[in-house]
């Protein structure tokens, strides 16, 4: 009888341990950039896994910020705006137990589509195109 109470007590330990750390969050915050990878995937427990494209500027090397989704709703609209520029806000949670909710520590409660600033759009949109110059004309014969 006593190893049930033991049992019973790692148990709720556990349990208490799990809800903290997913009800209390260590930061908040909100990224933008492009979703470039989202995918329902896990054996036994599924879980809305993806990856934001973060560019500063053309040309630099992309930042890859890794998210999990635990609401089908937020999962549904991340997967509507696919392609175009997002801000996600997240919350961070250190110490989850296991990856049944989740494979990283930053979880999206929410997807906004935002406009891309005109500068930005600029400095992606390609340069005008240089009109060609025609060759000179072929040098008459020499006689």
């Amino acid at each position: 009888m006593r190893i049930f109470s033991v049992l019973a007590l790692l148990l709720a330990l556990f349990g208490g341990y799990t809800w903290l750390v997913l009800n209390w969050s260590y930061s908040t915050g909100e990224r933008a950039g492009y979703v470039q990878k989202f995918s329902n995937k896990g054996w036994f427990c599924k879980t809305w896994e993806g990856e934001l494209a973060m560019v500063t500027m053309p040309g630099t090397l992309t930042e890859k910020f890794e998210f999990s989704v635990r609401d089908e709703k937020v999962a549904q609209k991340l997967n509507e705006s696919m392609g175009q520029r997002v801000s996600l806000h997240y919350a961070q949670h250190i110490g989850v137990p296991t990856s049944c909710f989740g494979e990283t520590q930053y979880y999206v409660s929410d997807v906004r589509v935002v406009e891309m600033p005109d500068a930005e759009r600029r400095a992606f949109e390609a340069p005008p195109a240089v009109p060609a110059v025609a060759p000179p004309p072929p040098a008459a014969p020499a006689q």
